[in-house]
């Protein structure tokens, strides 16, 4: 029989192992709390250089100038708060790669093995961190449990750790050749600074894709570095113009004789005059007060750091509304509220794949064998609203007798497909006919009343021409069962036998005490019963699956 052929995260090929590695191989090291500072003093040339040792294959400086950027930009933390949490708060599913018994079997253990990880929200929070910095690494702790391998947890590494050695080198024949010289990452650790190979199966290393090319280019902080250095700037001269922004400006005027002490007490007296409002000098100097324009300046600053702002909005968010939006302004209404939905979309689906890849594929490769097909690991990111249109969309197709497949429309609203003897969800008209009905009243209803209805709900079946929902169908059991007969025949003979409307606006009148109007109020009571329980149904939250 021929060897297995088994490829690790990276597409490198490895030799089968029993057992995944269970050492510690990102053991927490000193440096990972300290930074360089990078950012202290950055120019663009500094820029350039720390995005061209980047490239090169060694990212240790600009993983810490992004850490930076995040720490002291508060517009770009909270941009990427926003992309990273409207990911990290959705509900997830592991779906079986088909309805076999083994099949579902195999997503059942997946699904308590990631359902048992302590901080798995957190931990899609670290992957997410790839959105900036490129890419993301979480190391597995496998450990046995019931007689399997799991992970236990998993802890989130340092990207200023991982450096790509070979692409600072010339192709050489000691170089390897294969994908691991290339675009594989080392990982740096006390005794190994160029980097120890990874073993296989132990990472969860997420890459964003913002662009093709390389890992080390990937993230959108590269974009965001030269807005975040202009707005620097401009930051920092505001706060020395506000510093003496509306203060006039002290000018002292000396007289062409004045000696070199007397230009000198001037000058000290211009600067007391500053802080202490007074000052000595002699006859022959003069100081003047010269106001300053207050209404110009100030604009230039706050223009260039929102341009700034609004540009890393659309770096990060996919629209320049940003974190400074208002609900409810107009245009903003809709983009204000966070992340773009096709950018959430991608990112739901890129955090799936790479799941599916660096954690399902080892935990069933381990326990049920690696030729065993791999559930599917699915981020809800559907909005409701856009779910309840397209139920409407289907629902229309179906009752034109468009044929369209039930595993297509479980996949379509995430619904889980009964399997066995689970009891299922049926239609309001199927289940009426043996159910207590809360519009019947103690003493019945007439078979008059039943017939209506039936045909009412006999014709939302039958998808005709005239079709009614259950709403239409209660109406029009309503109107059924209410008997005008005793209330309205004595009005009937009244009309008829008045000689004007004056003669009858007064006998109904005289007729209006002695009317028993207790049936009609009896089935208005019984129909505002029934719209009310329906409002509170409509209103009432949806449990989640």
């Amino acid at each position: 029989m021929a060897a297995q052929t088994i490829y690790d995260s990276f597409g490198c090929l490895v030799a089968p192992s029993p057992a995944p590695e269970d050492r510690t191989i990102a053991v927490a090291s000193i440096r990972d709390r300290y930074s360089s500072y990078p950012s202290n003093g950055l120019t663009p040339e500094r820029l350039a250089a720390i995005l061209k040792e980047a490239d090169a294959g060694y990212v240790y400086r600009q993983m810490e100038l992004f850490e930076e950027m995040e720490e002291k930009d508060a517009h770009l933390l909270a941009i990427l708060q926003q992309r990273k949490l409207s990911v990290a708060g959705l509900d997830f599913e592991v779906k079986p790669f088909s309805e076999d018994t083994r099949d579902r079997a195999v997503a059942d253990f997946v699904a308590g093995v990631i359902n048992g990880l302590p901080d798995f929200e957190d931990n899609l929070v670290d992957m997410l961190d790839a959105v900036g910095k490129g890419f993301s690494a979480l190391e597995l702790s496998w450990d046995m449990r019931g007689g399997k391998h799991a992970v236990r947890h998993m802890e989130w590494i340092q990207p200023k750790r991982f450096v790509w050695p070979y692409t600072m080198r010339s192709p050489q024949p000691e170089v390897p050749t294969d994908t691991r010289s290339l675009n594989v990452p080392r990982l740096i650790t006390d005794a190994l600074p160029m980097g120890m190979d990874i073993p296989p199966f132990k990472l969860v290393f997420h890459r964003h894709k913002t662009k093709s090319g390389h890992d080390t280019r990937q993230g959108v902080l590269r974009v965001c570095a030269w807005m975040y250095l202009f707005k620097n700037y401009d930051i920092k001269d505001w706060v020395v113009f506000a510093e003496v922004f509306g203060m006039p400006l002290r000018l002292g005027k000396y007289d062409p004789s004045a000696t070199k002490e007397d230009r000198d007490a001037l000058v000290q007296a211009v600067r007391s005059l500053g802080s202490d409002a007074a000052g000595v000098i002699s006859k022959s100097t003069e100081i003047e007060f010269v106001e300053s324009v207050k209404n110009s300046g100030k604009d230039v600053y706050e223009v260039l750091a929102a341009f700034c702002n609004a540009e890393m909005s659309k770096a990060v968010l996919g629209h320049s509304a940003g974190a400074d939006s208002t609900p409810g302004k107009l245009g903003n209404e809709s983009v204000a509220m966070g992340v773009r939905a096709d950018i959430q979309k991608a990112d739901c689906e890129s955090i799936a794949k790479t799941l599916r890849r660096d954690l399902i594929r080892p935990l069933v490769g381990f326990n049920f064998g690696w030729d065993v097909p791999l559930p599917w690991f699915k981020l809800h990111y559907e909005n409701q609203a856009d779910l309840n249109i397209e139920a409407t969309r289907y629902k229309t197709l179906v009752e034109t007798g468009l044929p369209i497949s039930a595993e297509h429309m479980y996949d379509k609203f995430g619904i889980p497909k009964p399997v066995g003897g689970e009891e299922v969800v049926k239609p309001i008209s199927a289940g009426q006919a043996g159910m207590p009905d809360p519009l019947v009243s103690a003493s019945g209803v007439s078979a008059g009343a039943h017939k209506a209805c039936a045909c009412k709900i006999d014709a939302h079946k039958s998808g005709g021409a005239d079709q009614r929902d259950a709403l239409d169908a209660l109406t029009g059991r309503l109107m059924a069962e209410a008997d005008f007969a005793p209330i309205m025949e004595p009005v009937a003979k009244l009309v008829a036998g008045a000689e004007s409307l004056e003669d009858l606006r007064d006998r109904l009148i005289e007729m209006y005490a002695g009317m028993d109007a207790q049936e009609l109020g009896n089935l208005m009571q019984r129909a505002f019963t029934a719209a009310e329980l329906l409002g509170r149904f409509d209103a009432a939250p949806q449990k989640p699956d």
